[in-house]
Parts: C-alpha cells; sequence; structure tokens
C-alpha cells in the first residue's frame, strides 16, 4: 500500500511540474527602473554560451539613456586573467510595469538583428537580489547588489525558482572575489 502511495504521489508532482514547465514563468508586479539601474554581481547563473569564457567576478550594470532605454555593461574575469567587456542595450517591451524587456549585444552599424529576453520573475523589495528569466526556462540569472548572500536569501530564491518552473540545480554559483 506505501509503494502505491508513493507511486500516486510521485506522479502527482511530476503532472504539477509539467504543468509548471508548460506555462511562461510569471513576472514580477512592477519594477521601479530608478532602483534597479547600478552594479549587480552575479550570483548564480544557468550554463550558457555567450558566458563560456568568463571565469569570475561577472557583473551587470544598467544606466538610464536619454531615449528612455537601458544600457547595458556585462564583465568579467576569464581564466587568463583578462577583463572581458560587453556594452548593449535593453528595450523595455513591458511599459506598463517594466518587468519585461529585451536585450542586445550586437550591433551592425546602428543595427540590431538580435535579441533576447529578459524577464525579471523575482524581486527583493528592497532591491537587493533578483531573479532573470526567459520565457522559455532557456536563461536565468541570480543577481545580487553584493558579492555574497545568506544561505536564508539563497533558500528563499530557489523557492521562487522552483514556483516558476525551473530547477536550481540547474544554476552554477558565480565565484566573486
Amino acid at each position: 500500500m506505501k509503494k502505491i502511495i508513493a507511486l500516486i504521489f510521485a506522479f502527482s508532482l511530476q503532472i504539477f511540474a509539467q504543468n509548471i514547465a508548460d506555462t511562461e514563468p510569471k513576472t514580477v508586479e512592477s519594477v521601479n527602473l530608478q532602483k534597479y539601474i547600478g552594479v549587480w554581481y552575479e550570483f548564480a547563473k544557468i550554463p550558457n554560451r555567450f558566458q563560456n569564457d568568463c571565469a569570475k567576478n561577472i557583473t551587470a550594470t544598467y544606466s538610464l539613456q536619454e531615449d528612455g532605454n537601458i544600457k547595458v555593461v556585462n564583465r568579467c574575469v576569464e581564466e587568463d586573467g583578462e577583463v572581458n567587456e560587453a556594452e548593449g542595450v535593453a528595450l523595455i517591451v513591458d511599459k506598463l510595469n517594466n518587468t519585461k524587456l529585451e536585450v542586445s549585444f550586437v550591433s551592425f552599424l546602428g543595427w540590431r538583428p538580435f535579441w533576447g529576453d529578459y524577464w525579471i520573475i523575482g524581486l527583493d523589495e528592497n532591491y537587493k537580489w533578483a531573479i532573470v528569466g526567459h520565457p522559455e526556462r532557456k536563461y536565468g540569472w541570480i543577481l545580487s547588489r553584493t558579492k555574497s548572500i545568506s544561505n536564508e536569501t539563497k533558500e528563499q530564491i530557489f523557492s521562487i525558482l522552483v514556483e516558476q518552473g525551473y530547477n536550481p540545480k540547474d544554476f552554477e554559483i558565480s565565484i566573486q572575489e
């Protein structure tokens, strides 16, 4: 009997997880861009090809431009000690709440053919940390205003990731010195 109950429970969890994965993550209610801009340290990320060379000290710096867009400067230190910097722009897609953006780091004579979704799916009320996601969960970042976060905060963030259909084990912790 216990085995049957365990099987039913496991099957129910699988269906629940599948239902979450079939829907897009939900963004936070709203983002105050004046509070969001500034320097963020990458605490963790889902590994991706465009950050393969980054070994440590990964940061993202956001600043508002006069045209209403956001300047994005991503920096990291590579294995050989070289500083890698990528400059891009973020457009606010959801202008009512500022929770959905598109980011581009590729420009040909001012034309930007490639854009990536940047959804803010978790945010500390005091803007101490943020979770950035993707509608298909291909990418994910945990950002912090400080180089490290407490275990309590990490557990809170991981709980939000699970609620949003992400697996926290897919995230690798970034090295910050």
